[in-house]
């Protein structure tokens, strides 16, 4: 349940009855420093796997991450820096807890074995592969139909993915729909390598808040499971009415036949921003726990419901003292006017407010907070409060 694809069922059920743990392997490119709820998907799968009593190989791809994955787009991703990957890695670790069980996963990073291959069985493993099955890859095809330039490093990139499979030797990978033609690469070179090849399980993708794209950091339509729970709260508010669906189906912990009660009762008129509540409510409690969602949707209820507000708000995060920052100061370093004096000018003017209030000049914006700020009538934006060095 839940999957979109599996290669194969007859050859899962083999490794099942095997009497012994499986390796579950399931790969992350280090390309930012948060996961978010796309990521999850995958990650409750994995989830599943432990409760079943089986091993999960969390593998970090700080080597693959300084190559530069062609994405699955029309374009090459720019490689990341030694200091970048270390620092998104370690965040990945610290989050991916959340959700996974400790004792039954095992994090890796791809430069243990990649790092040491030497070049000699570098061009070997290439020599498993040719030109011409890379080119089936639905990006690469497109590419070189267009005549757009394709880097040999893009070529070596499934390659180095599936031969994450043969250092590990996995019973089963995971990961989602764009990523099938990589995970079947590893299967091959398993198989010859002379190892049994892996199962194949593929997840839906998650499309962000836009409703289009597939949830990402770098596109902007991502809601991070670290994100502030006023934050998190509101962007999953901000889906919209028919997203919400995909987002119950992939995301809700309830069984389907609560899902098609909420759509029933959608269907004879029930109004569905409070079922589009309920799912926030969830997936806050979920990572921020019950009071902090309890608290979340009853700013938003206070915020924005009782208020003609835009249903998408833009979002930017200052760094601030422990003692907090100054509203004048933090206008300005929002972008929301040229400098301090000006701020003050709209302040005492009665062009600003604060969460639906109208602001007064000796207000100070502390640490760990969400604020909503609007200037005039109709600028608006979210400013999330961090202090400096935390």
């Amino acid at each position: 349940m839940g999957t979109a694809d599996i290669v194969s069922e007859p050859e899962l059920r083999e490794k099942l009855a095997l009497g012994r743990p499986l390796r579950i392997k399931a790969g992350f490119d280090p390309t930012a420093p948060d996961l978010h709820l796309g990521h999850t998907v995958l990650l409750r799968k994995l989830r599943q796997f432990q409760d079943l009593g089986h091993s999960v190989l969390f593998l970090i791809g700080d080597f693959t991450g300084r190559i530069g994955d062609p994405t699955g787009k029309n374009a090459t991703r720019p490689p990341l820096s030694a200091e970048d990957v270390a620092r998104n890695a370690e965040s990945y670790e610290q989050q991916v807890f959340k959700i996974l069980d400790r004792s039954r996963t095992e994090v890796v990073f791809n430069s243990q074995w990649m790092g040491t291959l030497g070049t000699y069985e570098l061009v070997r493993l290439a020599s498993h592969y040719t030109v011409a099955r890379l080119l089936e890859r639905d990006d690469f095809a497109k590419r070189y139909a267009d005549h757009q330039p394709i880097a040999v490093h893009e070529f070596l990139y499934p390659l180095i993915q599936g031969y994450d499979s043969v250092a590990l030797q996995a019973d089963v990978e995971l990961g989602g729909t764009d990523q099938r033609f990589n995970l079947l690469v590893g299967r091959e070179l398993q198989r010859t390598y002379g190892q049994s090849p892996q199962v194949v399980i593929t997840l839906p993708i998650l499309e962000g808040t836009d409703g289009v794209q597939k949830m990402s950091k770098s596109l902007g339509n991502a809601i991070g499971i670290s994100d502030h729970p006023d934050i998190m709260f509101g962007k999953v508010m901000s889906i919209s009415d028919t997203l919400m669906w995909r987002y119950y189906t992939l995301l809700s912990l309830r069984p389907q036949n609560a899902l098609d009660e909420l759509r029933r009762s959608v269907d004879n008129a029930a109004n569905p921003r409070d079922v589009k509540l309920a799912l926030a409510h969830e997936l806050v409690a979920r990572f921020h726990g019950v009071a902090q969602a309890d608290n979340s949707q009853e700013r938003f209820l206070a915020v924005f419901s009782r208020k003609a507000l835009p249903e998408t708000i833009d979002e930017r995060m200052l760094v601030i003292p422990p003692e907090g920052l100054g509203i004048a100061q933090a206008l300005k370093g929002a972008g929301l006017v040229e400098s301090s004096s000006e701020g003050l000018r709209l302040i005492r003017q009665g062009g600003v407010k604060v969460d639906g209030e109208r602001a007064v000049d000796t207000l100070v914006f502390q640490p760990n907070t969400v604020r909503l700020v609007q200037i005039g009538k109709r600028r608006f934006l979210r400013l999330q409060f961090r202090e400096k060095g935390a």
